[in-house]
């Protein structure tokens, strides 16, 4: 009797066991119920005529192409050819969005609807919906695009900043084209550096949520079906997803979103400084109890920091009240503050803290903030792009001559789309430029629909892009 006992009391407790750890696991499936009207498929389409377009930049190297062939065998190279011009077609890449208000206006990625000329949103009744892009953000991947409608669900934005470790998310999207697909896991991390250039600002939220190809975009959402982020990276070796998935905090978005919509471009804080992670001796040849901090290497001249006083070698501690316990976590709280405003800035110097008062830079902007808004850029240019004068620390950084070379700040439409915020242009034509008052008188005698030769340098490469200012409409 004592040893069916022990096996009874033994089945007992594991079935105990299992109802406890089944119990435990939530269910999705009133969340996803809740949440799934308001994702959406984005479709970005790049079209023939603009592709062709594009192509037409290069159209005196195809040219010499085609009469290569056209003399030595006698027939020119046929389409499809390596060097030889390709038939354009219209090219259409999806990703995914969220409903954030009733009158239409939608979530995604940045590099969702990159380079596309026309967006259309599938909504989860299988209805399609032309898009506007109100505007796009690539330094935080953001894209708020609107809808002409009403009546629309919308989903619940929740609080990014109060994410721990170990939370249950879910993500709806559609990857691969599998439209309104589900995931879940767990928060792995918070306020990851992202891997990529030119992603600072964000502190990602880190998953082991399936992420894949067509995720980008779509809503990751708390226990409660509130969205915490904004799907938009995996870690990978193969393309595919292997348990490290990164979301923007919704916090973030939205702060750019509202930019978005109510200026069409992102302001960010800036201090001018460059940093970099406090080493073991480092800390010790300075005189810090810990490994702490951000090291200032280099201070722009006439910046934030240098107005303010701080100096290379200083450690930031913290920035308006917030540990800094790295480098990569200084400029996601730089940019999210105001320009102009001021911040209390704790600095290791000397062997002392002390607290320094900065009135906050603003950060370049960025090329793709507007959305299809040509006005944005200075109508007395031709070429669709606007440019700064670079200074001087700039220029000694990029081993340029003084009075060398001018600054892309922004580019907008088709004919600029191979320049990028950031790139220096060295010449137009057989001109050689470095200032913005060289440029324009440069670029004054420009034509519609005649290429231009600009020697543009884009980190360590120079080389020639042709740009082709559009023809003017009748």
């Amino acid at each position: 009797m004592k040893r069916i006992h022990s096996r009874t009391m033994w089945l007992l407790m594991l079935c105990l066991a299992a109802g406890m750890a089944k119990a435990q696991l939530p269910d999705f499936t009133g969340l996803v119920s809740e949440a799934s009207p308001a994702v959406v498929s984005v479709l970005a389409t790049r079209t023939a005529e603009a592709q062709a377009q594009a192509r037409g930049q290069r159209g005196a190297e195809d040219e010499e192409m085609h009469e290569f062939f056209r003399r030595f065998f006698g027939q020119p190279g046929m389409p499809g050819m390596p060097g030889m011009p390709q038939v354009p077609r219209d090219r259409t890449s999806q990703g995914t969005g969220f409903i954030i208000s009733a009158d239409g206006y939608v979530l995604t990625n940045h590099h969702v609807i990159e380079g596309a000329d026309e967006l259309h949103v599938q909504l989860a009744d299988r209805r399609e919906l032309a898009a506007k892009l109100i505007g796009s953000d690539a330094e935080t991947d953001v894209a708020l695009l609107k809808l002409d409608a009403s009546n629309l669900p919308t989903l619940k934005l929740g609080d990014s900043d109060t994410l721990k470790p170990g939370q249950w998310v879910v993500a709806i999207g559609s990857p691969f084209g599998f439209n309104h697909s589900v995931t879940a896991g767990i928060v792995s991390a918070t306020g990851r550096s992202s891997q990529m250039a030119g992603q600072q600002y964000v502190p990602f939220i880190q998953t082991d949520v399936a992420i894949n190809r067509g995720n980008s975009g779509g809503p990751l959402l708390d226990i409660e079906g509130r969205v915490v982020g904004i799907n938009s990276q995996i870690f990978s070796n193969t393309g595919g997803f292997m348990g490290v998935s990164f979301a923007i905090p919704i916090e973030t978005a939205m702060r750019s979103a509202d930019q978005l919509k109510k200026q069409g471009y992102v302001a960010r804080g800036m201090l001018g400084v460059r940093i970099q992670d406090v080493t073991r001796d480092v800390a010790r040849s300075l005189g810090l109890p810990s490994s702490s901090g951000a090291l200032v290497f280099q201070v722009e001249p006439d910046g934030a920091a240098d107005k303010a006083g701080i100096k290379v070698q200083d450690v930031i501690l913290s920035f308006n009240g917030q540990d800094v316990a790295g480098s990569a976590q200084l400029p996601p709280l730089v940019g999210a503050a105001d320009p102009g405003s001021k911040a209390q800035v704790k600095v290791f110097r000397d062997g002392k803290e002390r607290t320094i008062t900065v009135t906050v830079g603003e950060a370049p902007r960025d090329s793709t903030t507007a959305g299809g808004n040509e006005s944005a850029v200075d109508s007395s240019n031709p070429l669709g792009f606007s440019v700064d004068d670079l200074s001087a620390a700039q220029r000694e950084a990029l081993g340029l001559e003084a009075n060398e070379g001018v600054v892309v700040s922004r580019v907008a439409g088709s004919a600029a789309q191979r320049l990028r915020a950031g790139d220096v242009i060295l010449m137009v034509g057989k001109t050689r430029v470095g200032s913005v008052a060289q440029f324009e008188q440069a670029t004054k005698n420009v034509k519609p629909g005649e290429p231009v030769m600009l020697l543009v340098r884009r980190g360590e490469v120079t080389q020639f892009i042709t740009v082709t200012p559009p023809k003017k409409e009748d």
